[in-house]
């Protein structure tokens, strides 16, 4: 395990560095992505390298095909394997159809779906060689069962089109030893809960609390680890009872 590497998109602040942490307590390299907030960054690279010193924070933006190459190519170079590609990029915004530019459809578009079909294209192909990996995609609350959401139809849309993604992949790349899983998180406390969600929230939850974001990571490291090697083209929903 000392080896393997974990790629974890938009992995310096909130849930993605709560899953890069712990991929990397349990001896992955992870190298996380970002692409503006290099204070953010920059306290990811401290947090995760005392964890895994050859810990990688990279600047790229995955919705653009030539940073995704890019990327890639780095891990390659640098550690010459690739393990886990976790797609947890995934920008929100809430607005109807009448609402939404054209400019606001691409950019949620493809910063939940997009980017993960570039990253999962690129990480098959060395997967695939290898004989063996695990691909994770991070989803939203019971999406599989998705409805009709008039003020996030972008999101939702993006979101479904990553439950068709991820049960695809399973089954193409089942045979080439590749597991292929979804993690679909409901409330989760991040930097921007306010504290009106933190009193109001918890009431509609069975388990009368906010997520948190180590919550969704102990279930990607689940689906990444041995406990789950029979496991692929699932969805988990890290919710605490919401909705179901």
């Amino acid at each position: 395990m000392s080896d393997s590497v974990a790629i974890v998109t938009g992995g310096t602040r909130n849930i993605g560095l709560a899953i890069a942490e712990r991929l990397a307590q349990a001896g992955y390299t992870p190298v996380v992505t970002y692409v503006r907030n290099h204070e953010a960054a920059e306290a990811a690279r401290a947090a995760l390298q005392a964890l895994a010193p050859r810990a990688v924070v990279v600047q790229a933006d995955v919705t653009a095909p030539a940073a995704v190459d890019h990327l890639f190519r780095l891990v390659m170079d640098q550690f010459g394997r690739l393990d886990v590609l976790v797609n947890n990029v995934g920008p929100f915004l809430a607005r109807t159809v009448a609402e939404m530019t054209v400019e606001e459809w691409r950019m949620i578009l493809d910063g939940n779906l997009s980017s993960a079909f570039y990253c999962s294209k690129a990480a098959l192909t060395i997967m695939r060689q290898q004989g063996h990996g695990n691909i994770v995609n991070i989803g939203s609350l019971n999406v599989e069962l998705a409805r009709g959401a008039p003020n996030v139809v972008a999101y939702n849309a993006a979101k479904a089109g990553l439950v068709v993604l991820t049960r695809s992949l399973a089954r193409s790349e089942g045979p080439y030893g590749i597991r292929v899983n979804m993690v679909n998180p409901g409330f989760i406390e991040t930097d921007a809960t306010t504290d009106a969600d933190r009193d109001t929230l918890p009431h509609s939850i069975p388990l009368r609390r906010l997520g948190r974001p180590e919550d969704v990571a102990e279930a990607v490291y689940f689906l990444v680890s041995e406990a789950a090697s029979y496991i692929t083209g699932t969805i988990i929903n890290v919710a605490g009872g919401l909705w179901v």
